[in-house]
């Protein structure tokens, strides 16, 4: 080839290659990883920082040695002439510290606590004297608070015993306890009845609430400000009824009650203490919709619950 098209060809092969640098560049840009291509310093450099303090450490440990096997032999319940451990050479040790540089640092331990291991928020919030369901009811009125009042058609407010030991707790409503204005009275909600059945009890016995009372759009979960805004009412409702048990049906309400953001599967079955009441967390019957071998293990949480309240399952 002649020499003109070869530096020629060179040059456009560069140029290809630096925009192809570049593009990856700004991909990184894209991603926020631009500091660490612009100021990490240069791997020899790194690894010559890394290295200096291991081998003054490795030296220092050399030097000492002598003093160490004393020590260890001045020890007291050891059995005289019993070997010593003595510290690896000073080449094992640059060996050992090369080796070790060139292993990545192991992650941090999670710091996320356990959901029992420091009590709920609400805890600290104060009780309405003289309060009651009718006088909740009209504080809510016809509530603009949040967002989720655009669209929905009616606010779900709950319904059951006002006296009652087992206060279920959802996330909010669906399309059928929208249109309704009552709670789990959709396919979710009927195989609540068919639970609370099971249990011994009726509908009626029992009390049914949301975290939120206004239908979320295309069902989906309740956002942070929403359940901070609806939420109060909630507890208000449970400060009210008095419970014996509290069962939390899904992750939202349960997460919401125990001020978790672990998830369900962590801490399902389990007994927690709440405002003067026991709370326990189980699957949303949705979940079960759509898991059917998942009803096994929220039987064995109702157990728990029928235990505790002295409970009677239903004859068949």
């Amino acid at each position: 080839m002649d020499p003109a098209k070869r530096a020629s060809v060179g040059v456009r092969s560069d140029n290809r290659l630096e925009e192809q640098v570049k593009d990856w560049l700004r991909y990184g840009e894209d991603l926020g990883l631009g500091p660490y291509y612009r100021d990490r310093a240069p791997l020899h450099a790194i690894a010559e920082a890394t290295a200096a303090p291991l081998e003054s450490q490795s030296a220092a440990a050399s030097s000492n040695m002598p003093v160490a096997a004393a020590m260890a032999a001045a020890a007291p319940g050891r059995a005289p002439g019993a070997p010593i451990n003595v510290a690896p050479s000073s080449a094992s040790q640059k060996a050992a510290s090369a080796a070790a540089m060139k292993t990545p640092p192991a992650a941090p331990a999670s710091t996320i606590l356990p959901a029992a291991t420091s009590p709920s928020l609400f805890e600290a919030m104060e009780r309405i004297a003289g309060d009651t369901l009718q006088r909740i009811r009209e504080d809510i009125g016809d509530c603009t608070r949040c967002k989720l009042h655009k669209a929905r058609t009616n606010i779900v407010f709950g319904v059951g015993n006002p006296k009652a030991e087992l206060v279920f707790v959802g996330e909010g409503p669906g399309r059928d306890e929208d249109l309704k204005g009552e709670p789990f009275v959709g396919r979710a909600g009927k195989l609540l009845t068919q639970m609370i059945e099971a249990m011994g009890l009726r509908r009626e016995d029992v009390y049914i609430a949301n975290v939120v009372k206004c239908r979320p759009p295309e069902n989906r979960l309740p956002e942070k400000d929403e359940i901070s805004t609806c939420s109060p009412f909630l507890m208000r409702q449970l400060d009210v009824i008095k419970p014996k048990v509290i069962c939390c049906l899904g992750s939202c309400s349960s997460q919401t009650l125990l001020q978790t953001t672990q998830g369900i599967s962590k801490f399902r079955g389990e007994w927690f203490d709440f405002r003067g009441a026991k709370l326990i967390a189980t699957y949303h019957p949705a979940y079960l919709l759509r898991n059917p071998p998942a009803k096994s293990e929220v039987w064995k949480d109702l157990q728990k619950v029928m235990a505790y309240l002295g409970l009677q399952p239903k004859k068949r």
